[in-house]
């Protein structure tokens, strides 16, 4: 996925507690920079501040990063010669999701029936939701127009 001109994650969404690998094809990437290192924190106060050097490869500069809890994950580029790229100024800035743990079962939990259950009764009602949906389409039409009852009377 590319979220910035020359920025690209291997990953649809940046979720927090993953790993996310970032490829970097920007400005310094383009000068021919032998060394490039991200720079990269967590939130509006830049928590967890760390640097990490990036890998060359034909693809641009590469590094994989383990992304922490955050509401944004704000990064930049630098490289040997201590020539920055961040964004004029703005920093690279990106929403970070939450990890989706309703369906998640934890190890120490106890799973109840009743829980499940649930799940079960919602997915059957949403089912049976998606046939009448089908059959009110498919089938008023034909009501509405009368083709249906002649059919039927054809039928007999």
């Amino acid at each position: 996925m590319e979220l910035s001109k020359n920025i690209f994650f291997n990953t649809d969404k940046l979720v927090e507690n993953s790993k996310v690998k970032i490829s970097y094809l920007g400005k310094l990437y383009q000068n021919a920079s032998e060394e490039v290192s991200i720079h990269y924190g967590f939130g509006l106060n830049w928590d967890n501040v760390n640097d990490i050097k990036m890998e060359k490869t034909d693809l641009g500069f590469q590094a994989e990063i383990q992304l922490l809890e955050g509401d944004t994950f704000n990064f930049c580029f630098r490289n040997g010669n201590d020539e920055w790229d961040n964004n004029d100024g703005q920093n690279y800035v990106f929403p970070l999701e939450k990890v989706q743990t309703e369906l998640v079962v934890l190890d120490d939990e106890p799973v109840s029936l009743g829980s499940a259950r649930k799940l079960r009764r919602s997915y059957l009602w949403s089912k049976k939701v998606r046939l009448a949906v089908y059959k009110i389409i498919t089938y008023l039409p034909k009501l509405i127009s009368g083709n249906y009852k002649r059919k039927l009377k054809e039928n007999q």
